[in-house]
């Protein structure tokens, strides 16, 4: 399993940064027309754009809808975090790789069957990183209350603990081919709790 930059142009023309659409932590550093240095002038020619940081981009990779794309999933994004030199804390970095685990998980167990092929995806911005879980199910899944009498179904739950916990948001969105992508985002310095 390998992950390429998005588009295949590592010169990204956006710099990795996303325009706004796309929900992301809000907070210093996470705009891209935000300078990095709080107001200071430094990262900005007076209305050019930011030069992205080494670690900034957007990343993509496809897996088959089987159990086995759970810990290749999570291992590449893993080696992604190090390889690009992401600076993301221990803590949130390993509640990552478990949002990885569950969200993958959930596109194998319940969207297999009208999906074959899951998408995911990770892009990373001066202050923030945002991982998204894309399948072809319509389906929009939603974060269960604990039942004591279940033995699964609180892996959205999970996820959006761990996600609070973090500072970030989470939430579930339809494509334009009528499935859905599951996505966090999270800021790459310390929760504002």
């Amino acid at each position: 399993m390998t992950i390429e930059r998005k588009g295949g142009d590592p010169t990204m023309d956006d710099h990795g940064r996303q325009d706004g659409t796309v929900p992301r932590p809000e907070g210093p550093g996470t705009r891209p027309d935000e300078d990095r240095d709080e107001g200071k002038g430094e990262g900005t020619d007076e209305g050019k754009p930011l030069d992205p940081l080494p670690y900034e981009g957007v990343w993509r990779f496809t897996a088959p809808s089987v159990e086995a794309s759970v810990p290749q999933a999570r291992h590449a994004v893993r080696d992604l975090l190090v390889r690009q030199g992401i600076p993301v804390p221990a803590d949130v970095a390993e509640g990552l790789l478990l949002i990885v685990s569950e969200l993958v998980t959930n596109a194998v167990r319940h969207a297999a069957v009208l999906s074959p092929t899951l998408g995911v995806e990770v892009a990373v911005g001066s202050g923030w990183l945002r991982l998204s879980v894309e399948d072809n199910h319509p389906y929009r899944p939603t974060a269960l209350e604990t039942d004591h009498a279940r033995t699964g179904g609180r892996g959205l739950l999970l996820v959006r603990e761990i996600t609070r916990e973090a500072g970030g948001a989470c939430d579930v969105a339809h494509t334009a081919t009528g499935g859905k992508v599951v996505w966090v985002a999270l800021p790459l310095g310390p929760a504002a709790r």
